[in-house]
């Protein structure tokens, strides 16, 4: 299966091309081994017993496994995935959570301490490098969350990994700050002055983005358990790390689309991209737990919607917020579908705007919409996307497409859409196309594993 991601995605070599012991990387964002072609990392977290593993797709068309060493039954290696160029070599590296590994003997039942496990990319692809954990471990699952991005505008991305079950509630830790040891922030954080249950959840998920436009990434930290005014309702809290501030959303929030209700889980899922094209970037926010259909129960899944802010000078402005659901879209929601379970963003027209790609895991769907520059998303040509496996949908991730003898570096680089169904170990592939609005080429089989292959991407 390794062939058809090589026929998708590889970028030849000019002729002439160095050996890759000549070779240094061109700091492509995705590029692990500086060959200027986009590569894929794939988690299966409960491969081998459950001790993960992560299988790394090359785009020349080469193939590694990459597992823990001392892996252990239950240790989840892969439960979450980054990529970013944490020390500044312009190789991409790969940050890789391990969120149920125990710093002593396993506590049966019990949730991890967690560790994350770092990769370094080079031109010979990507070697293990240091392991980060934290210095009073409890059951935090430290790594079940990553995210990525340059939160102090130096050129080189920080990493946040994700601790949801930490005791105050949920934590987030930041690696490499500019002039600073790593940094936790939870919600009882003086500057953050949230109220915290431990049952939040606040971590869960964490994307990055410049939503101002100051050449700094914000970070967005999704508590999809916190219990803001009502049980399960979820928030999404956007940081500027550097400046110590910390602005919480919610469905309550004024200019919100939608109405806060038990156990929506409002920031299950983030995505960040830029939808009208302004250079900022915008915030996408799954509430997969959201009823829409009669008589639904709590804490039941739900149809699901999805909120999406849209960045300014000023940060995201919450004045011309969008609810998207399938009763705005072609799909029709049902109950149980989760609309907004996962989320991508990554521009599949060419056009410098991105798409968003919303999963549907209930329906084995995943519906696609187009940016533009007047007003962003619209629902004009959106797409129904169908495919095999129960969970259809589960995971996504927008992918470079390597067009033939074009670097990387085009000023509109085309992407294509990776849509997995973990349950099955099925990791499928659509590519974009230039053609005039949004159309994608026919969803195909990339490679298939077992122990929920597909579980995250990187």
């Amino acid at each position: 299966m390794n062939a058809l991601l090589a026929a998708c995605l590889v970028l030849p070599l000019a002729s002439g091309a160095t050996p890759a012991a000549a070779r240094s990387c061109g700091g492509h964002p995705l590029d692990f081994d500086g060959d200027s072609r986009p590569d894929l990392a794939v988690a299966a977290p409960y491969d081998g017993a459950r001790a993960g593993s992560v299988t790394v797709m090359y785009g020349s068309g080469k193939k590694a496994k990459l597992v823990q060493d001392g892996a252990e039954p239950g240790d989840a290696f892969g439960s979450a995935l980054a990529v970013g160029d944490f020390n500044g070599d312009k190789c991409a590296d790969l940050a890789v959570g391990v969120s149920e590994e125990f710093a002593g003997d396993r506590v049966p039942g019990g949730d991890g301490n967690g560790v994350v496990q770092l990769f370094n990319g080079s031109v010979d692809g990507l070697v293990k490098g240091k392991e980060l954990a934290l210095a009073k471990p409890s059951s935090d699952r430290f790594g079940a969350s990553l995210a990525a991005g340059d939160l102090d505008g130096d050129a080189r991305d920080e990493l946040v990994v994700g601790a949801p079950n930490h005791r105050s509630g949920g934590a987030v830790t930041v690696y490499w700050m500019k002039g600073r040891k790593p940094y936790q922030i939870t919600q009882k954080t003086p500057w953050v002055r949230q109220a915290a249950n431990v049952t939040d959840q606040w971590g869960a998920a964490l994307a990055t983005g410049d939503f101002d436009g100051d050449g700094r990434d914000e970070l967005a930290v999704g508590a999809p358990a916190d219990s803001v005014t009502m049980d399960g309702q979820g928030s999404v809290t956007v940081i500027d790390v550097r400046a110590k501030r910390a602005r919480q959303l919610t469905q309550s929030s004024p200019g919100i689309k939608g109405a806060a209700e038990k156990w929506d889980g409002f920031g299950a899922a983030l995505a960040t991209g830029d939808f009208n094209g302004d250079g900022k970037a915008d915030l996408a926010i799954g509430v997969p737990g959201e009823g829409i259909t009669k008589n639904q129960r709590a804490l039941d899944y739900g149809d699901g919607t999805v909120d999406v802010l849209y960045g300014s000078r000023n940060g995201l402005r919450t004045d011309r917020s969008e609810a998207w659901s399938q009763n705005t879209l072609d799909g029709k929601p049902r109950y149980y579908d989760r609309f907004g379970a996962s989320l991508a963003a990554g521009d599949f027209n060419g056009d410098g705007r991105d798409e968003l790609a919303i999963g549907v895991p209930g329906e084995r769907a995943v519906q696609v919409l187009m940016g533009r520059s007047s007003g962003g998303l619209t629902r004009v040509g959106n797409l129904l996307i169908k495919g095999k496996g129960r969970d259809f949908g589960a995971s996504l991730a927008a992918l470079p497409l390597g067009e033939r003898y074009r670097p990387l570096e085009r000023r509109r680089p085309l992407y294509g859409l990776v849509v997995a169904a973990p349950d099955q170990g099925l990791v499928m592939y659509a590519p974009g196309s230039r053609r005039p609005g949004l159309r994608l080429g026919k969803v195909r089989q990339l490679s298939k594993g077992t122990g929920l292959y597909g579980y995250a991407f990187g």
